[in-house]
């Protein structure tokens, strides 16, 4: 509204009301199955690539990396991976020793996912490039299936790398949390066992005496600040030992600049003198700290006047520093092998990975559905390779079962139902869902994983999955993914050619079967859902996966009108919003008919919104739709017309 105040034009901006509402996402699959390795987690991938690195490669007890390259290659742009883990799978881990004088087991490094993959994960540790004496750095390595882990491995380029780690967890670098953000593979814990120390600042060997008039230097305890310290005259005649206890007592007598310093980094500080055996008896000056954290340290600078760093060898040239997490580092390693290393001083304990022995049942997958209920723009869902009438079974009613009834099961007969008449009874046995479809036989492709140099049988939903995504996105939902555009690419052949009289037969009891045609090679050839006479409008696919796009785009769409005043003015807007919506989808042929009105219908007013409905804050919309329904059925009749005497 415009405050008018003085004389003239005023321009203001007015909402049109017009709200639009977005086409909801159709053909984003989520897969259910095995895989080498990643989370447990209902996981969003966009390319084969991402797979890989995220889950692995090809393993032999499963076909859910084989459909997903298979999905990717016919058209589809993303996914969801939902992987399945037996109940007796391990993670693979490694426990490494820290640096302390009397080492003991510092830090435990795991795998980020259960299984066998990560035995093969090696772990290099060096110091830190930043501060090579507090932090450190670690890098991972997969080496091949081999038993011995060649002597140049840690030249080969490392899977992944983290440097200036910390094992102080007030640092930004702390290993736990660096890992934990940053690695795909690996995992860190401190362990309980790995006990600090106080933080040291070794000098340089044999100072220079006596100091004369340089007597002052400035000390900072456990990030205390800097302080000013001035040894007394007596000490600058005095011999090391001497030197060592005067500069104690003149740094105890400071107190601490900020309320968070313990008071005992000051009260028992200690300076000694250390002699370096390896440096021919050579000594230095050794400062510490007085308290045992992770933060506990000494640092020292230059005074400004009268400076005594140099002759007391405190320069930071001269000199080794340690805060207290220095020693709980792991131990310096070329290669620690993750799951499958020999314990020595070095590695005090080992858990190989294991994939576990324990059978999938059917019950495992209907477990890991649930897993997709926070998942609100996956619209399909396959378990490849595992099937059986079971997980169908599971998976339609899933689907059926979700909120928003806005997922479709992707299925497929058994391997060994070759035949039709088992396909045949793999239907029957199968509880009638408008929210499935069972397609039907396996297909013959290049084996992805390179294993065999024959065409290995594969299971099909991974390649009708990317059709549907490919028909979607050129087509629009409501064209059936099927017919001779419906090419599964590759496919060099089927499981077993079905006959047109079997083709026939498997049609009418709704499954979906894939043909290999002369001049288009192998397709999609049915369009139907496994729907019993109770369903028989949602027979056909797109019709009912038109249905579950329009109720996820209107309820995604009209959001806004949750708490608006119930009235005339928000139906209004309502018919406006949802019908200009319908209207686009009319105009690219998603409904039957010759005009609008024949082909969909918004009904938002009094009559759909009684004042009992009012009452309890329930606004009421209707909407009808006339779907297009696929030509199953193409019927060209032919006659002889009689010849005509000529003229």
């Amino acid at each position: 509204m415009v405050n008018v105040t003085y004389p003239g034009v005023y321009v203001d901006e007015v909402s049109s009301g017009v709200r639009p509402l977005e086409v909801a996402s159709t053909s984003t699959p989520a897969f259910v199955g095995v895989t080498e390795m990643g989370p447990e987690d209902a996981t969003r991938v966009t390319s084969w690539t991402e797979f890989q690195r995220v889950f692995g490669g090809f393993i032999s007890d499963s076909f859910l990396a084989q459909s997903v390259f298979a999905y990717f290659n016919n058209g589809g742009r993303q996914c969801y991976i939902l992987r399945v883990v037996r109940s007796d799978a391990a993670t693979a881990s490694v426990t490494v020793a820290n640096r302390a004088a009397t080492p003991v087991a510092g830090i435990r490094f795991a795998a980020k996912s259960k299984g066998s993959w990560a035995n093969y994960l090696v772990l290099q540790i060096e110091d830190a490039s930043a501060d090579p004496g507090n932090g450190f750095k670690v890098s991972v390595r997969r080496q091949a299936e081999a038993e011995v882990i060649p002597q140049n491995f840690a030249d080969t380029p490392a899977l992944e790398t983290f440097d200036n780690l910390s094992c102080d967890p007030a640092s930004v670098r702390f290993v736990e949390a660096v890992l934990a953000r940053e690695s795909g593979l690996v995992t860190a814990r401190m362990l309980d066992s790995n006990k600090v120390q106080k933080g040291l600042y070794r000098g340089g060997k044999d100072p220079v005496l006596p100091l004369g008039d340089n007597r002052s230097f400035q000390i900072n305890l456990d990030g205390d600040g800097f302080q000013p310290v001035t040894l007394p005259a007596a000490a600058a005649q005095a011999d090391l030992a001497g030197v060592a206890q005067a500069l104690q007592t003149a740094v105890k007598a400071l107190t601490k600049k900020k309320a968070s310093t313990e008071k005992e980094a000051f009260d028992d500080f200690t300076c000694a003198v250390e002699t370096v055996a390896a440096a021919g008896g050579s000594s230095r000056l050794v400062l510490r700290s007085g308290t045992e954290k992770a933060g506990s340290s000494v640092r020292i600078a230059p005074a400004l006047d009268h400076d005594a760093t140099a002759q007391l060898k405190l320069r930071v040239s001269d000199s080794v520093f340690e805060d207290g997490a220095a020693v709980q580092r792991p131990a310096r390693a070329t290669t620690v092998q993750l799951g499958d290393a020999q314990k020595d001083d070095i590695v005090k304990d080992v858990v190989p990975g294991d994939d576990g022995a324990a059978d999938l049942l059917p019950a495992s997958f209907g477990e890991a559905f649930r897993k997709l209920d926070t998942v609100a723009d996956a619209s399909l869902l396959a378990v490849p390779g595992e099937a059986s009438t079971e997980v169908m079974n599971l998976g339609t009613a899933y689907c059926a079962g979700r909120p928003l009834k806005d997922m479709f099961f992707i299925g497929e007969t058994g391997r060994d139902d070759q035949s039709a008449a088992a396909a045949a009874g793999f239907r029957d046995n199968l509880t009638a869902s408008s929210y499935g479809a069972l397609y039907y036989p396996w297909v013959k492709a290049i084996d992805p994983a390179g294993r065999s140099r024959e065409p290995v049988l594969l299971p099909p939903s991974g390649f009708v999955a990317g059709v549907y995504a490919r028909i979607d996105a050129a087509r629009g939902v409501w064209k059936a993914p099927a017919g001779t555009e419906a090419t599964l690419l590759g496919v060099v052949g089927l499981g077993r050619e079905p006959s047109d009289a079997e083709h026939g037969n498997l049609n009418a009891k709704g499954t979906c079967v894939l043909r290999r045609f002369p001049a288009t090679g192998m397709v999609v050839f049915g369009a139907r859902t496994i729907a019993g006479p109770a369903e028989v409008e949602w027979k056909y696919i797109p019709v009912r996966r038109t249905a579950m796009m329009l109720r996820v785009s209107i309820y995604n769409g009209i959001q806004w009108a949750v708490f608006e005043p119930n009235d005339e003015p928000l139906w209004s807007q309502l018919r406006l919003n949802i019908g200009s919506f319908m209207t686009t989808l009319f105009r690219r042929g998603a409904f039957q008919g010759s005009s609008t009105s024949e082909a969909f219908y918004v009904k938002c007013d009094g009559d759909t919104t009684t004042q009992a409905d009012i009452d309890l804050g329930i606004v009421n919309v209707e909407v009808g739709f006339a779907p297009v329904k696929p030509a199953e059925f193409v019927v060209v009749r032919i006659s002889q017309k009689a010849g005509q005497a000529s003229s």
